[in-house]
């Protein structure tokens, strides 16, 4: 039976043991990273990749590279989360074909003002943002931006390792709607890091440019797959409110 909300929060956990007895169907695992594709991502850029392992030889060499942690040597299938920040220009003109679809084809000036903006995003103002060469672009971008945040708000993150950390951030949005996903079917799931992320890559034959977020491993749990009570800091030591 699915769940709510509320429960899928509170029954979801990080699993370190599944039920090899258990199996899952990789049909609701596919489902839920569909799913997460609904999670909010800067710019609408989507860039990250999402790699379902079915395959349990490929699951069993996945697990080496996770240092046979628990929860990847006992998962019946597992997700690699990837930050995919090096296919912006294609993501610009996926979401430019999109704004031109709707709005309809037509001369610049016969646009209203917000549907220039909307459009100028992709056509300027992203590949601004995005593009750099060799990392020096960015710092000047930096330093440009810096000195006109002398006078007023302006965006700062122009460096390519900021675009990075956005990149990541949108990819582990993604990941979080993922797991929730899955809670809400009754399956589970454990975040991993711990991870040989260079041979992960080359296991599924990922460009240079692709970025490991995280692995997800999926199963069903073990009493024991949970290692003890949640632990939370006192919701008044990072509640702030203005």
């Amino acid at each position: 039976m699915s769940k709510t909300f509320e429960e899928a929060l509170h029954y979801r956990r990080a699993i370190r043991s599944y039920d090899p007895e258990k199996p899952i169907d990789s049909a609701i695992v596919k489902k839920c990273i569909e799913q997460s594709t609904l999670a909010p991502s800067s710019s609408n850029m989507q860039l990250y990749e999402f790699h379902h392992i079915i395959s349990k030889e490929t699951n069993k060499k996945l697990a080496e590279y996770c240092f046979d942690q628990g929860a990847a040597k006992t998962a019946q299938e597992m997700v690699v989360f990837v930050v995919r920040k090096d296919l912006w220009k294609r993501r610009v003109q996926s979401n430019l074909q999109f704004v031109k679809n709707i709005f309809g084809e037509k001369p610049m000036t016969e646009y209203s003002k917000r549907e220039k903006f909307a459009i100028n995003y992709y056509q300027k103002l992203i590949p601004l943002t995005y593009f750099d060469f060799l990392g020096i672009l960015g710092y000047v971008k930096y330093a440009i931006y810096w000195m006109i945040g002398l006078f007023r708000p302006i965006y700062r993150e122009a460096r390519s390792k900021d675009i990075r950390v956005v990149a990541h951030k949108s990819t582990a949005l993604a990941a979080q709607t993922f797991m929730l996903g899955m809670a809400v079917e009754g399956y589970d799931t454990c975040p991993m890091e711990g991870i040989d992320s260079l041979r992960i890559k080359k296991l599924l034959n990922l460009p240079s440019g692709a970025e490991i977020n995280m692995v997800i491993s999926c199963g069903i749990r073990k009493p024991e797959g949970v290692t003890g009570p949640r632990f939370r800091i006192p919701f008044d030591e990072v509640y702030k409110q203005w």
